[in-house]
């Protein structure tokens, strides 16, 4: 019996389907060159970045984020409620987090769109699987 209240593989689930949401949004796909353009970067700054550095920390971030998602929703809560909880934490407190510190920083509008939208796109995935994992 597991005395932990969640399950260590919907946590590793969670991070990896985050991890790949982020990839698919943030590519020449979905949103790249509008978030390029949004947060003032460049193609070449961009590539200047160790990146290896970058996925490693992007992806231990992912799984600390699943990890207190599966905890806030807990064990035998149904899917429904999981989706809901991941909708309600990407939603209600982190996107609404980013928009109060991209109104003091004067960030545009787009920026918040597409980053905020990315959040709450990948808790909302993020609680449906850990819904159907727990």
């Amino acid at each position: 019996m597991n005395s932990l209240p969640f399950s260590i593989p919907a946590v590793l689930a969670a991070a990896l389907v985050n991890f790949a949401i982020g990839g698919l949004w943030y590519s020449p796909l979905a949103f790249s060159r509008a978030w390029v353009a949004a947060a003032g970067l460049d193609e070449q700054r961009l590539r200047q970045a160790p990146m290896g550095r970058v996925f490693v920390l992007a992806f231990a971030a992912a799984l600390v984020m699943a990890l207190n998602l599966a905890a806030f929703i807990g064990p035998g809560k149904g899917v429904g409620f999981a989706v809901l909880a991941g909708l309600a934490a990407g939603l209600g407190w982190v996107a609404m987090a980013l928009g109060v510190t991209y109104l003091f920083e004067r960030r545009p509008l787009r920026l918040w769109l597409i980053n905020a939208g990315y959040l709450v796109v990948a808790f909302t995935a993020m609680g449906l699987v850990i819904g159907l994992m727990q």
